[in-house]
């Protein structure tokens, strides 16, 4: 597995290339997700257009990623999921857990649209 990083406006866009399989790439993506919080970066849109096969490691690499962002105030969002990608979300009832947007614009764009959390909106 290869990633891109880049980041657009208020997210950062991970495209993920290849098979993703877990192991150590799961390790280097987690690494990298930690160090975008601690940037304060908790937007994230992961682009699985050039995925190409995933495994169960794989699925529990996006699980982990999700639970880092949420836990950092922040989400972790799909976009342009492929056909047999989409099937084993299904199948695994995943596609209720994740956020999924055909594009990575819309993906973006949705950080902006939804309304302030409790925590945001909370007095000090």
């Amino acid at each position: 597995m290869n990633y891109s990083v880049d980041e657009r406006y208020n997210a950062v866009v991970i495209t993920l290339k290849g098979n993703i399989m877990g192991g150590p790439d799961g390790q280097q993506l987690h690494d990298q997700l930690r160090e975008l919080v601690d940037e304060g970066k908790t937007h994230v849109v992961v682009d699985l257009s050039k995925t190409k096969f995933m495994n169960s490691s794989g699925l529990g690499m996006l699980i982990s990623g999700l639970t880092t962002m949420r836990n950092a105030g922040g989400d972790l969002r799909l976009a342009r999921v492929a056909d047999r990608i989409q099937s084993l979300l299904v199948i695994t009832k995943l596609i209720t857990v994740f956020k999924e947007f055909d594009t990575v614009d819309e993906a973006v764009e949705s950080f902006d649209t939804e309304p302030p959390s409790e925590m945001e909106t909370e007095e000090p």
